[in-house]
């Protein structure tokens, strides 16, 4: 991952800039830390596995990158102002901020618990909502303007069967990313969102085969993703490439619900 990350174009696009990823102690978030600090970013690593978090941060340190972790659970506000303090405590103030942490618990509408539909809103919409706000704050005292991203799903676009509440705090981070970027234009502040489609992380090959066949057949690409294409759209969205881009919500599904 980091090897292939760290090649190319991609050096020096963050050089000098503090980057927060929250849920980022594996998959698709393990990936974009591992990409923006590819990209000369200093990162920091938030996720509520205290441990993970800190192998995580570990294992992008032994390959050159400027890296921390702080457990926080991203629907206790105080844990995420302490996440972006602790970013500007160790590698200076937030310039980039990805909302990346997630949970499922998935089943019908008529078997969901009320706590499970409260409890994925919370954490993807919530933990979003005070990662933009604390990291809005903190970027408009520091007065250099900064990159927000939010990762969002295709689920948030067309709805999962099964996920009601996925897919409504997925759309809810559309809206989310829309009016904070309305709010926070005038900062010099973007704010972005990202919708991955059928991306290849061990949670989705974990699916029956019969599953993850039919999710292909409805791919124009013919292929699932790998995590480093997200990765290297929210790198895009988080440097000056995406200068003038706000507001704005680019799906990562090689085609698919198109």
């Amino acid at each position: 991952m980091l090897e292939t990350s760290r090649a190319g174009n991609d050096m020096g696009l963050l050089d000098g800039r503090a980057a927060v990823i929250t849920g980022a102690a594996q998959g698709i978030g393990y990936e974009i830390a591992g990409v923006l600090g590819g990209a000369g970013a200093s990162v920091v690593i938030g996720d509520i596995n205290e441990e993970a978090a800190a192998e995580a941060a570990e294992r992008l340190v032994k390959h050159g990158i400027a890296a921390t972790s702080l457990r926080c659970d991203v629907t206790e506000e105080d844990e995420v102002a302490a996440l972006v303090a602790h970013c500007a405590d160790t590698f200076g103030p937030v310039g980039v901020m990805v909302n990346n942490a997630g949970i499922t618990r998935d089943a019908t509408l008529r078997k969901m618990a009320l706590t499970d539909f409260r409890a994925v809103v919370d954490v993807h919409l919530t933990g979003a909502w005070n990662g933009t706000r604390y990291a809005a704050a903190a970027m408009r005292e520091h007065g250099h303007g900064g990159s927000i991203v939010n990762i969002s799903s295709i689920a948030g676009k067309v709805g999962n069967f099964g996920q009601t509440n996925y897919s409504a705090a997925k759309a809810g981070l559309v809206g989310l990313t829309k009016a904070s970027a309305k709010e926070l234009a005038g900062a010099g502040i973007r704010v972005n969102a990202v919708q991955p489609g059928l991306i290849r992380t061990a949670m989705t090959e974990a699916m029956p085969q019969s599953a993850w066949d039919a999710k292909l057949a409805e791919i124009p690409m013919a292929r699932a993703g790998e995590p480093a294409e997200v990765a290297q759209v929210v790198l895009f969205l988080a440097s000056d490439m995406a200068s003038y881009i706000t507001g704005a919500v680019l799906e990562v599904t090689g085609g698919r619900y198109m």
